[in-house]
């Protein structure tokens, strides 16, 4: 029974594209039109069949963590490609679909009463994993979010220092600010502002593995006359700042604390400040994480649309200056991660075991694809108190981040 619902499923859902599924009985079903890409896949624990029909974006997951469901040339990225090219946009919204989606939404809400118990349980779960780990797959500088590659083949340090550059920029830093960094993670983004900047840095994470090693950082540094870190809240915080940044946390948040997050951050700002928020988006409208993202990787996490941003965004009173969207540029870190990942997988291995390995290429590709195929990307939005707070137009970005480029432009400017 549960075959022939699996295979229904699928020929309502794959119209593009082929995919070969080998089902534990040795029969073998073909669904799509033919053309590539082609994919194959092997089932061979016969339980799997009924969790994919039940709940098949969970169920996917854990079937290729535990090795039930098994790729040929272990081809996950083409898979989850071809899964999410059939999905998207113009994809078919089957009817298990729609009923599957409609009640994850409703439900979403209590997923994401993200307390302040709760949002520091959450962060453990993921952020303080072993250190090693994060070593073995990110740049030297520990940016866990989106690189900004101003070319394609920049390499992954170089997108991650462009990004902090750019974020720089759209702060309109002067030297003596004060800055406050929510979400500061292994401090990177605090340690920069501070040393090329000159600004005075507070950085607040939950994570006591990013806060030890902020404060290590910082002192070797010999920066801790202008950086300083505490294991709280944002919520708890007092005081005014010149500058607020918040990179990659705003995703740990959840759609009930909006409201709080943006009064909190108007509170926190001084008259003439300036904030930046930068948080991966969905370019689509509402919905709901997906269960598996859920329960392994970021519980309590959510990729939220504009529109809901702006509901709480306008209700705070600060002006929104600038909204910038990075489109394939986390696809791209993404694909750093994995190469990195991959060359690194037996020191990772032999720090946890195999079926974490296939849990974090799991993680790590289905990502990148729906950077890639999907609906994601990243919002950039600058927040002030005054819409005087920035200049009228965006030269000044470019002038701060990439002063080479404007003076080429200048340059060929003055040659005709």
């Amino acid at each position: 029974m549960w075959t022939t619902i699996l295979n229904r499923m699928l020929a309502q859902l794959i119209r593009r594209g082929t995919l070969i599924l080998h089902f534990p009985d040795g029969t073998t079903h073909r669904h799509g039109n033919g053309n590539r890409p082609a994919v194959t896949v092997r089932l061979t624990d016969p339980a799997v069949i009924a969790r994919l029909v039940r709940n098949p974006d969970l169920a996917l997951g854990e079937a290729y963590v535990a090795g039930h469901l098994t790729i040929d040339a272990d081809d996950l990225r083409g898979l989850l490609a071809l899964v999410i090219a059939n999905t998207k946009g113009g994809g078919p919204l089957v009817w298990w679909r729609r009923i599957q989606d409609a009640v994850r939404v409703m439900l979403r809400g209590a997923a994401q009463f993200n307390s302040a118990n709760r949002s520091a349980a959450n962060v453990e779960h993921h952020y303080d994993l072993s250190g090693a780990l994060y070593d073995l797959f990110l740049d030297a500088d520990r940016q866990y979010s989106c690189g900004y590659f101003i070319q394609p083949d920049d390499t992954l340090e170089q997108a991650q220092q462009q990004k902090k550059a750019h974020i720089a920029a759209k702060l309109c830093l002067q030297p003596g600010m004060t800055v406050l960094d929510i979400g500061s993670g292994w401090g990177g983004m605090a340690l920069t502002l501070a040393r090329d900047y000159g600004a005075k840095v507070l950085g607040v994470t939950l994570s006591q593995e990013q806060y030890k090693r902020s404060m290590q950082r910082a002192a070797e540094a010999g920066l801790s006359d202008r950086v300083s870190f505490q294991l709280m809240d944002y919520r708890h915080l007092t005081g005014t700042f010149d500058r607020i940044v918040s990179v990659g946390m705003f995703e740990h948040v959840g759609v009930p604390h909006y409201p709080a997050y943006f009064a909190q951050v108007r509170n926190l700002l001084g008259p003439d400040g300036i904030a930046l928020i930068h948080t991966i988006g969905r370019a689509a409208p509402p919905s709901s994480t997906n269960p598996w993202i859920a329960k392994y990787i970021f519980p309590g996490g959510y990729v939220p649309a504009l529109s809901e941003i702006a509901v709480a965004m306008e209700k705070s009173g600060l002006w929104p200056t600038d909204i910038e969207v990075w489109r394939l540029h986390y696809a791209m870190t993404l694909a750093h991660w994995l190469q990195r990942f991959d060359a690194n997988i037996e020191k990772i291995r032999a720090i946890y075991d195999d079926r974490f390995c296939r849990m974090w290429r799991y993680y790590l590709i289905a990502s990148e694809m729906t950077f890639r195929e999907g609906r994601q990307c990243v919002f950039q939005i600058q927040l002030a108190r005054r819409q005087d707070a920035v200049p009228l137009t965006r030269d000044y970005i470019t002038e701060t981040s990439r002063p080479d480029l404007l003076h080429k432009q200048r340059w060929n400017e003055a040659a005709q």
